[in-house]
C-alpha cells in the first residue's frame, strides 16, 4: 500500500489568504542517505484547473518522472508527454535552449495540431502510417506539414530520452518539405526602384537587410552598440519576436556580419537624424513607443515598404524573407563560392560546429557583399553612391 501511494502521490486543494484555492501535489522521496522526505509542488489554482481530473492530467508528467524507475499503474498518453515537454523544453522564462520564436512555434503546433488529433492516444498506439496518412490530409503547405512532423518527432524523442518508449514511430514518417513554389526575389532594378521610394529610415533598413541577409528579428534587434563603424562589423547577438528579446536562431547566426562602407554611410546618416542614438538604443526604435521598443515588422511592411513597392510598380509579394532570398540569389548570380554564401547567410552547418573558426570577417566575404551592395546602389535614387 505504501508503495502504491508513493507512486500515485496525493493531490489536494489548499486555501490561501488571498486569491483562489490552489492544487498541491505531494509525494515522498528517498534521499541519498536512505531517509524519506516529503515533497510538494504547486500545480495551479482551481481557476486554472476547475476539476480534479484536469489537475490530475497536469501532474501526470511529474508523476511519471517521480516513478520513472518503477512500474506505473496508468498508460502514458500523448497529452502527458506534451505536458512534460512543455515543462522541460518550452519554459516561458528561459532562453538557454530554444529561442522565444521557436518556443512559440512549437507551442502553437502542439496546441493547434498535435493535441486535437492525438492527445488521448497511448504512446505505443501512435503508428507511423497513421501519422503519415494524417499529415497527408492536412490542408496546409508541405513546409507546414514538415514542421508539424518535426515537432511530433521531437516530442517522441523526448519520451525516449526518459525511457518511456523504446522507439520513435515518427522517424519513418515520410513528409516532404520541398517548396510548392519558388519564393519571390527582387531583381536589381526593382530593388533600386524600391529604395528610391523610401524615406531615410526605411531605406536604411531595406538596404541593410538586402545587403546582409539578416533575418528580420535580428535586424530589428540591433542596437547602436552592435555597430563598429571603424572596423565595419555588425555584432549579431540577439533576436526579437513579438517584442520579446531572446537569442539568435543558431550558433552560426551569432557570427559577426560585414558592413559595407556604403551601407555604413547610410546608417551613419540615419544615426545623425534619429533621436535615439545612444549605444543602448535600438537602431530602428519606434517613436510611438518613445524608443523603448523597435518597430513592429508587420507594421513596417504594411505601412511603408509594400506601399512604396506599389508606387514603384512592383507587383511581387514582398515579405521580410524576400530580402534574404534576394541577397542569396544575387550572391549566387555573381558566382560566389558556396562556402562564402553559406557564411554570409549564417546558415547552420554540422561541420562548422566541429571546426574551430575565427570570428574575423574574411576578405572573400567583404568582396562578395561589396559586389551586391554596389549593384543595388547604382542608380538607386536619393543617397545612392556611384559604382
Amino acid at each position: 500500500m505504501k508503495r502504491a501511494r508513493y507512486q500515485t502521490g496525493s493531490l489536494t486543494t489548499q486555501s490561501r489568504k488571498h486569491g483562489p484555492e490552489v492544487w498541491i501535489f505531494r509525494w515522498r522521496e528517498t534521499l541519498p542517505d536512505g531517509r524519506r522526505a516529503q515533497r510538494k509542488k504547486l500545480v495551479g489554482t482551481v481557476e486554472d484547473f476547475p476539476t480534479e481530473s484536469a489537475a490530475q492530467r497536469a501532474v501526470s508528467a511529474l508523476r511519471r518522472l517521480i516513478n520513472q524507475e518503477g512500474p506505473l499503474r496508468q498508460a502514458l498518453t500523448v497529452e502527458t508527454i506534451v505536458s512534460h515537454y512543455r515543462q522541460k523544453e518550452l519554459p516561458p522564462d528561459t532562453h538557454e535552449e530554444k529561442a522565444y520564436a521557436t518556443k512559440e512555434c512549437y507551442s502553437s503546433v502542439l496546441s493547434n495540431w498535435i493535441l486535437p488529433r492525438w492527445k488521448s492516444y497511448r504512446l505505443e498506439a501512435v503508428r507511423t502510417i497513421a501519422v503519415e496518412d494524417w499529415l497527408r490530409q492536412i490542408p496546409r503547405s508541405k513546409g507546414t506539414k514538415a514542421k508539424i512532423r518535426g515537432v511530433l518527432h521531437a516530442l517522441f524523442t523526448d519520451a525516449m530520452r526518459y525511457e518511456w518508449l523504446g522507439r520513435n514511430p515518427i522517424t519513418l514518417v515520410r513528409q516532404s518539405a520541398k517548396r510548392e513554389r519558388l519564393p519571390d526575389v527582387l531583381d536589381i532594378g526593382e530593388l533600386q526602384a524600391l529604395l528610391a521610394e523610401l524615406g531615410q529610415m526605411e531605406r536604411t533598413l531595406v538596404l541593410i537587410d538586402a545587403g546582409t541577409g539578416l533575418r528580420v528579428g535580428e535586424l530589428l534587434a540591433l542596437k547602436w552598440k552592435d555597430v563598429n563603424f571603424e572596423t565595419l562589423v555588425v555584432s549579431v547577438t540577439r533576436s526579437i519576436f513579438h517584442q520579446v528579446v531572446g537569442q539568435c536562431k543558431t550558433e552560426a547566426s551569432r557570427k559577426p556580419v560585414p558592413l559595407d562602407s556604403y551601407m555604413a554611410e547610410d546608417l551613419w546618416r540615419w544615426k545623425k537624424i534619429t533621436p535615439y542614438k545612444e549605444p543602448e538604443d535600438w537602431i530602428f526604435a519606434s517613436p510611438r513607443m518613445s524608443g523603448a521598443q523597435p518597430y513592429w515588422p508587420d507594421s513596417l511592411l504594411r505601412r511603408h515598404i509594400r506601399t512604396a513597392a506599389g508606387r514603384a510598380g512592383i507587383t511581387k509579394r514582398i515579405g521580410w524573407h524576400t530580402f534574404r532570398h534576394t541577397f542569396s540569389t544575387l550572391l549566387k548570380a555573381n558566382g560566389e563560392d558556396v562556402k562564402v554564401v553559406q557564411e554570409l547567410l549564417r546558415h547552420a552547418n554540422p561541420r562548422t560546429t566541429l571546426e574551430t573558426y575565427t570570428q574575423a570577417i574574411s576578405h572573400a566575404k567583404r568582396k562578395a557583399q561589396r559586389k551586391v551592395v554596389r549593384m543595388i546602389l547604382k542608380g538607386a535614387g536619393s543617397g545612392a553612391r556611384p559604382a
